[in-house]
């Protein structure tokens, strides 16, 4: 049955279906750079205080050893979700001896590319196989381009919620079908629209120069000597600057069922690609690269928003999809809020709650290779130049104003996060603040000096502050501000615990093997072609 926004919005506020909204759960994977305290790249290794990077529940590593990692668990409450990465920062903080972290998405000042350090995980197969990954990437796009920090967000929509639009729309046949089905249909809307998340998000409109080669500097206004920018630019971290990959630029992910999208996630790692087999996959007996595939492993792939599914023991994410279906989405379009020491607040999230579940209710056609070039075109020139007066978005054939059609979108958003608010109230749970925190955006969609991008251009511009001094002077501000204030969730003890454990872990990881890494990677490789 074909129903409309209106009327669905209409059906939900009833007080029979509205408490189907509570309980949306979202957990947060935060990276950050540790620096030394002149804001220069550290050199150290991940530190011991933190654990195994490769077991600990919280705190890891992602491209390099000092690009740290920080994961929430999974929350029913945006408060205690923001309480806890609060407490995972407060506890770095207090154990970087003679460091900080980096609160930008855009990187430190690096002088030697080559002396950026892989992150490691020790000796297991699995330890050596994601170092392995690591060093793979170094060869196929470079070091430089891994480093750029982000902020993924999972969220998960309520099963009651699904079960009652299951429901209003008069579905058949198993509801897990139908949930995935509906979620396929978020993600090509996310697609579509959510070029708003780095529009009302995007914090990265300038970078060191040393990021980039002289040559692709040419585009960029200069701000001082050491800092590029573009004037209109919202979200630089989700452009290519530079970033090359011709195999990932011809790939195809269907997103029009989820069948579609894992036969062609899969077919993307069992396909070769010349470009990287130039690379070599074991030379001299050191490995260069897992494979010489368009992807090495399925987390390659480049996307602002993915399916997932918690995975078991030794199972690829694809597979864990395919078998039971989509449990969460997690959204990779977010830039590091540098206004804030945790890198988003409760109000960013309730707005991305609110515009998820606006997604989820729109009507979402399938996709064609035609649409999907229209969107991922809309979202380079937000990224590029979003705050540029009268630019505009092709939208249904049609170029439209960018700031109109975001106020549109809005508009409807902001009736979304009234129920969210009406429904946390039915429950007597205490007052939320979706419609406040979605209607501070709807003021800033003309105001494009108030988004994040413009305020940080504005502060740099008027303080005459390089990027890396205005990013060094927030990190000593956040160190400061964590080391003044007590935990708010966990304790030291708690992470005592975490350390410990995660250690402990990965003895026992690595005690359990029983193949050389050669005959593990075949192993492993030999399972995907299945």
């Amino acid at each position: 049955m074909n129903v409309t926004f209106e009327s669905l919005i209409s059906k939900l506020s009833e007080p029979s279906n509205i408490q189907s909204l509570n309980g949306i759960t979202r957990g947060i994977e935060r990276e950050c750079l540790r620096v030394n305290e002149a804001g220069d790249l550290s050199q150290n290794d991940h530190p011991a205080a933190f654990g195994s990077a490769l077991s600990h529940q919280h705190i890891t590593t992602d491209y390099s050893e000092s690009l740290l990692e920080f994961i929430t668990p999974v929350s029913d409450s945006a408060a205690t979700a923001q309480q806890q990465l609060s407490d995972i920062h407060r506890h770095v903080v207090k154990n970087l001896d003679g460091e900080l972290f980096w609160p930008s998405s855009m990187p430190c000042q690096v002088n030697d590319v080559d002396a950026i350090p892989l992150a490691k995980y020790g000796t297991s197969n699995t330890g050596k196989m994601k170092h392995t990954y690591r060093i793979g990437l170094k060869h196929r796009y470079g070091s430089s381009m891994q480093i750029i920090s982000g902020l993924h967000y999972n969220v998960s929509l309520p099963v009651p919620f699904w079960q009652t639009l299951y429901d209003l729309k008069g579905e058949t046949g198993e509801l897990q079908d139908f949930i995935s089905h509906s979620y396929m249909g978020l993600i090509r809307n996310f697609y579509r629209f959510g070029w708003l998340v780095p529009y009302l998000f995007g914090a990265s409109p300038a970078l060191n120069r040393s990021f980039l080669p002289v040559e692709k500097q040419t585009p960029f206004s200069s701000l001082g000597e050491d800092t590029l920018y573009m004037p209109y630019a919202t979200s630089l971290r989700m452009s290519d600057l530079g970033y090359t990959n011709n195999a990932q630029d011809e790939l195809v992910i269907c997103h029009n069922t989820l069948d579609n999208y894992t036969d062609s996630l899969q077919k993307a790692i069992k396909t070769k690609a010349p470009e990287f087999a130039n690379i070599g996959i074991k030379v001299d007996g050191e490995y260069r690269q897992l494979n010489d595939n368009v992807l090495q492993i399925e987390n390659e792939l480049y996307a602002p928003i993915r399916p997932k599914r918690v995975a078991k023991l030794n199972e690829k994410p694809s597979e864990a999809l395919a078998a039971r279906g989509i449990e969460y989405i997690e959204i990779r379009s977010l830039d590091i809020n540098p206004f804030t020491a945790t890198g988003i607040t409760t109000a960013q999230m309730s707005v991305l709650d609110s515009l998820i579940v606006w997604m989820a209710l729109q009507p979402s056609a399938p996709m064609t290779a035609d649409e999907m070039a229209v969107c991922r075109d809309n979202s380079t020139k937000v990224v590029m130049k979003g705050r540029k007066p009268g630019l505009t978005l092709e939208l249904k054939g049609k170029q439209q104003v960018l700031t109109d059609i975001a106020s549109d979108v809005l508009a409807q958003v902001q009736q979304v996060a009234q129920l969210l608010d009406g429904a946390q109230l039915a429950t007597d749970t205490a007052a939320s603040n979706f419609a406040d925190a979605v209607s501070e955006q709807q003021a800033l969609i003309c105001d494009p000096q108030a988004l994040l991008s413009g305020q940080v251009l504005t502060i740099m511009k008027e303080q005459g502050l390089e990027h890396n001094d205005f990013i060094l002077n927030l990190a000593n501000k956040y160190k400061a501000e964590l080391l003044a204030t007590d935990y708010g969730h966990w304790d030291d003890v708690y992470f005592a615990q975490m350390q410990q454990q995660s250690v402990a872990q990965q003895q026992q990881i690595e005690a359990a093997d029983t193949l050389d890494f050669d005959a593990f990677l075949n192993a492993y490789f030999s399972e995907a072609k299945k």
